[in-house]
C-alpha cells in the first residue's frame, strides 16, 4: 500500500486495491472465469483495470497468482499472452 500511495495518492491506491479485492473474490467463486493464456499452459488472465491484468493458475482448488501485468506495455514482452 505504501508504494501505491506514494506513486498514485491515497484515494487512487485504495480504489485500486478494492478492484483487486473484487476480482479475487470473483475468482474464489468462479476460478475459470479468466481467459486462458496462449503461451503458458493452465495460466489464465483477468482484467483488474483496463491497464492491469492479473495472471493466475487454478491448482487443487486453489488460485495461485503469478503476476500482474501492465497492458500498455508491448504485448510481445508479456510472457503470458
Amino acid at each position: 500500500m505504501n508504494y501505491l500511495e506514494h506513486e498514485w495518492g491515497h484515494e487512487i491506491a485504495v480504489a485500486f486495491l478494492a478492484k483487486i479485492d473484487k476480482r479475487t473474490s470473483l475468482l474464489k467463486q468462479q476460478p475459470f472465469v479468466g481467459i486462458a493464456s496462449s503461451k503458458v499452459k493452465n495460466v489464465r488472465g483477468i482484467l483488474i483495470t483496463k491497464h492491469n491484468k492479473l495472471y493466475y493458475k487454478v491448482s487443487n482448488s486453489k488460485v495461485i497468482v503469478f503476476n500482474m501485468y501492465d497492458t500498455r506495455i508491448n504485448p510481445k514482452r508479456n510472457p503470458y499472452k
